[in-house]
């Protein structure tokens, strides 16, 4: 592994792990039953600079804005390479946004080069919201067919310079991407993450999970996700190991990937790993009364002797089938992005496949704590990383208070936001809006959220401002969504839910017709972000000189009612 004290950026570091592991396998490409490519570190050299040097013929410099749009792929990291060669700004964007929001917050980052695939960009051509976004000079499109009207774009495999590109280099505090931490456009808010932010995670990270020559990752979650991008991306990079890409996450393919490549670390969000468990259990269930016996034995066994720690050699011996069907060389399950269930923990843990399950946000560079497994603890998301200071905030009788955090891994701020920068972080300490405690041993526990916003199983977050565009128009007096433990908060990090709340016009009822109504326009959002109830207000919102609802005093006021009564069914 690199020593990423003695370096300025991602480029840098990144740019001499390429000659220091260059005969390593970088890169796996995987498509269904057929192996697209396998790329060395020489061999991803080879690829990056000529596009780097493309870019800069192009115009592309220091600090300009580079957006990626596109599926899990080597060509995904190829580009992000070039990038930060050329002293760019990466703007990776989540590819399952509709077009209008990825239009919104491709004129919000002014990013003048685009990257994306071919599906994606006939999507994005073809909306009315092109006219959103004037600034993409440049767009790359990958894997078009020949004869393709690419609307002005032009073909990433022939974007190539002759030459070899000039290294620009970085400092620490620059920056090096803007991350949106919302999936929609409300109000986008692009984190601004500095090189070091990123340089000193890893450093936290590795220390604990470290990488190494031959380890594989398997990279499911999206590039652009936090978490894989530092697990997936610049942690097994600057350290020599692999990265597997599977271009169809169909769960027979994922299943064969783990024993093909003998896959180290993968990283999930709880929704998947929860689905994990459902499908083993049911196998488990399956098998005869006598093998189940033998199997449930050697389960108990497995758990009493990994009580203080994973002794993944006893593990794999005594339940052979179960890690074989994981490769036999898993290490690890690294879960993270939303709150998991502490018996979908254990469930694994017994299993000797430890999840190395943990605790943070985007504007904090990925992750704040982590579960070492010394001891394994499912009911608390571990202890803070190496260099993060992390305190409780306002603790009640109980110790329960507003988590915050300052380390060299906070973001610097939201892009062109001073103010809402000025509330999320406070005499440099991040204000989380989670609510936890520290118990005797230093593990952090969670109880709920104080902010308005709800993180889903995928690990979404979803601010209910973001989706209230879709009841514009809606024939009432005034409307505003609001997350369910916002108004009435309980200690629980799961089962979060949106709550639509109206105040109706004078003498007007909810009457079916507004309700089919409403039901019409939430079935236009994605799963995710759909309202679950209504809740009728018969007041005038309180509002501020500016007529901005005054949501905290809403909230108050609506906490004064019984939820049980208040909350109806949509």
């Amino acid at each position: 592994m690199l020593d990423l004290s003695k370096y300025q950026s991602i480029g840098a570091a990144l740019k001499d792990a390429l000659d220091q592991f260059a005969s390593e396998v970088c890169l796996i490409e995987s498509d269904r039953e057929r192996e697209k490519e396998r790329l060395t570190y020489r061999e991803f050299k080879l690829r990056a600079h000529p596009l780097a040097r493309a870019l800069q013929d192009a115009g592309f410099k220091a600090n300009d804005r580079a957006a990626i749009i596109m599926t899990n792929q080597s060509k995904w990291l190829i580009s992000a390479y070039a990038i930060f060669y050329c002293g760019g700004v990466l703007v990776p964007l989540d590819y399952k946004l509709t077009p209008e929001e990825q239009w919104q917050l491709l004129a919000h980052s002014n990013a003048s080069v685009l990257i994306t695939e071919y599906p994606i960009w006939r999507q994005l051509a073809a909306s009315p919201s092109r006219t959103l976004a004037t600034n993409p000079k440049t767009i790359l499109v990958t894997e078009a067919p020949p004869n393709a009207d690419l609307s002005g774009a032009k073909r990433w495999e022939e974007f190539r310079g002759n030459s070899e590109p000039a290294f620009i280099p970085r400092k620490r505090n620059d920056i090096a991407t803007t991350v949106y931490s919302s999936g929609t456009g409300g109000r986008p808010k692009g984190c601004m993450m500095t090189h070091e932010n990123y340089l000193e995670q890893c450093i936290g990270l590795t220390s604990i999970y470290p990488f190494a020559p031959g380890m594989r990752y398997l990279s499911i979650l999206p590039t652009n996700h936090a978490i894989d991008f530092m697990v997936g991306f610049f942690g097994p990079f600057i350290c020599g190991a692999a990265v597997v890409h599977l271009r169809t996450l169909r769960p027979e393919y994922v299943r064969e990937a783990f024993p093909k490549y003998k896959i180290t670390y993968v990283s999930l969000v709880p929704l998947v790993l929860k689905n994990l468990q459902k499908g083993l259990q049911a196998r488990f269930e399956a098998l005869p009364n006598g093998k189940r016996k033998v199997f449930n034995g050697l389960v108990a066994i497995n758990k009493a002797f990994t009580k203080g720690q994973p002794r993944l050699g006893l593990s794999r011996l005594l339940l052979k089938q179960v890690h074989e069907a994981f490769g036999g060389e898993l290490r690890a399950i690294i879960v993270g992005g939303a709150f998991t269930e502490p018996q979908i923990l254990q469930f694994f843990y017994d299993l000797g496949i430890p999840v190395a399950n943990g605790y943070g946000l985007t504007e904090a560079g990925t992750a704040i704590t982590v579960n070492d497994l010394k001891p394994f603890r499912a009911d608390t998301v571990g202890k803070p990383l190496p260099g993060m200071q992390v305190r409780i905030v306002n603790p009640d009788a109980d110790g329960v208070g507003e988590v915050s955090v300052r380390s060299k891994t906070v973001m610097s701020g939201y892009l062109n936001e001073p103010e809402l920068t000025a509330e999320t972080i406070v005499d440099g300490w991040l204000m989380t809006g989670d609510l936890g405690r520290f118990d005797p041993t230093g593990h952090l526990q969670l109880f709920g959220r104080k902010k308005n916003m709800i993180v889903t199983e995928e690990g979404k977050n979803i601010y209910p401002e973001d989706i209230e565009a879709v009841f514009e128009s809606l024939p009432v007096k005034e409307f505003c969504i609001f997350a369910a433990n916002y108004i009435w908060p309980k200690r629980s990090m799961v089962g979060e839910q949106l709550l639509l709340v109206l105040h109706l016009e004078q003498g007007q009822t909810l009457t079916d017709d507004l309700r089919r109504d409403i039901s019409a326009r939430n079935s236009r959002l994605l799963n995710y972000k759909r309202v679950h109830g209504i809740v009728l207000f018969n007041e005038d919102f309180p509002r501020t000189a500016s007529l901005k609802i005054k949501r905290n005093i809403l909230a108050e006021r609506l906490a004064q009612q019984d939820r049980a009564s208040t909350v109806l069914p949509l």
